[in-house]
């Protein structure tokens, strides 16, 4: 994982188990749903630091990917169990980087990043993220 390695770090797990929508006539799970699994992540990230979605869609600010990417490395299939893995750096940037690892059992099934910035929820103008943000996440790591 990339990223400052001095900066402190945020780190999340959560359980998710395939089910039979997510997989395709392969019997694979599909490829783009490894990005919900990314959002899933990455919700739970932020609920477990103390500063939900919710909280900073009512505070006004929103959070778009502005890039993802995914390494697929195995397939996943229907009914397995799933870890998504979740990390970030905290530092106070105009941009998040999140990074995460899809795991079974402790083989990596994919891994990736993706890249967000605030948005004012008003104009959705791009906006610097606010203080308090990360003050809270600094808060969680100590």
């Amino acid at each position: 994982m990339s990223g400052t390695t001095d900066a402190p770090m945020l780190r999340n797990e959560h359980p998710y188990r395939v089910r039979y929508a997510d997989t395709d006539r392969m019997e694979y799970m599909y490829n783009g749903h490894y990005l919900r699994l990314f959002e899933i992540g990455r919700t739970e990230l932020l609920r477990h630091a103390g500063v939900p979605y919710v909280e900073l869609e009512a505070e006004g600010f929103l959070l778009p990917v502005l890039e993802a990417h995914v390494n697929y490395r195995q397939p996943a299939f229907y009914d397995d169990l799933l870890t998504i893995e979740t990390t970030y750096r905290v530092q106070y940037a105009a941009t998040l980087r999140l990074e995460y690892r899809i795991l079974r059992d402790t083989v990596l099934i994919a891994d990736g990043y993706t890249i967000h910035s605030f948005v004012r929820r008003s104009d959705r103008r791009a906006v610097r993220p606010p203080r308090w943000f990360f003050e809270r996440l600094q808060q969680t790591i100590q």
